[in-house]
C-alpha cells in the first residue's frame, strides 16, 4: 500500500525527485527512507514503476524494455540535475528476491555499501536491459541465485521440500 500511496499522490508526494507519468512506461523517482540526503556519500533513491502487475525481475520480458531504458535514463538524469551526481557514479539495480513485490530499481551512490547491493542479490540495470534486448523470456529461464535468512519463510519453505 505504501507503493500505490507514493504512486497516487497520497503519500511523500513532496519527495518526488521525478516522475514520468506514462502508465506504461513511466516511474516515480523518490529517496529511499534510509536516506537522510544530508550528504551524497550515502546517496539512495528508489524508481516505483507506475505499472502493478510487474512484481519482479521474473516478470520482465522485451515487452518491458522502453520501461527499464526510461528508468536508467531519466533517472540518472533526474539525480544528476538534482544532486549533481554522475551516472558513472552511481550503482543502478534490482533486487532479486525483491522486499516487497512492486517492480522498483535502486539508484545509490556507487561507493556507499548499501543493503543487499553485493552481487546475490542485485542485478545491474543495464545488464536486465541487455539481457532482455538479447532473449525476451530470459528471466523465466535463467536460474537465479538468491541468499536468505534462516529465520525467513522462504527458507523454511526450502527446508520443508529438501531443498537446502
Amino acid at each position: 500500500q505504501w507503493v500505490y500511496n507514493i504512486l497516487e499522490k497520497k503519500a511523500e508526494a513532496d519527495r518526488i525527485i521525478h516522475e514520468n507519468p506514462d502508465p506504461s512506461n513511466g516511474f516515480v523517482l523518490v529517496p529511499d527512507l534510509k536516506w537522510n540526503q544530508n550528504q551524497l556519500d550515502d546517496l539512495y533513491l528508489i524508481a516505483l514503476v507506475h505499472r502493478r502487475e510487474v512484481k519482479s525481475l521474473r516478470d520482465l520480458t522485451a515487452e518491458h524494455l522502453p520501461l527499464l531504458r526510461n528508468v536508467l535514463q531519466e533517472g540518472k538524469e533526474a539525480i544528476a540535475k538534482r544532486f549533481g551526481v554522475p551516472a558513472s557514479q552511481l550503482r543502478i539495480y534490482l533486487h532479486y528476491q525483491p522486499s516487497y513485490y512492486h517492480l522498483h530499481v535502486h539508484f545509490t551512490a556507487l561507493g556507499y555499501d548499501a543493503p543487499g547491493s553485493s552481487v546475490e542479490r542485485a542485478h545491474l540495470l543495464a545488464d536486465v536491459i541487455d539481457n532482455l534486448a538479447m532473449d525476451s523470456t530470459y528471466y523465466q529461464k535463467r536460474a537465479l541465485t538468491f541468499a536468505l535468512r534462516a529465520d525467513e519463510l522462504l527458507f523454511k519453505k526450502f527446508q520443508e521440500a529438501g531443498k537446502v
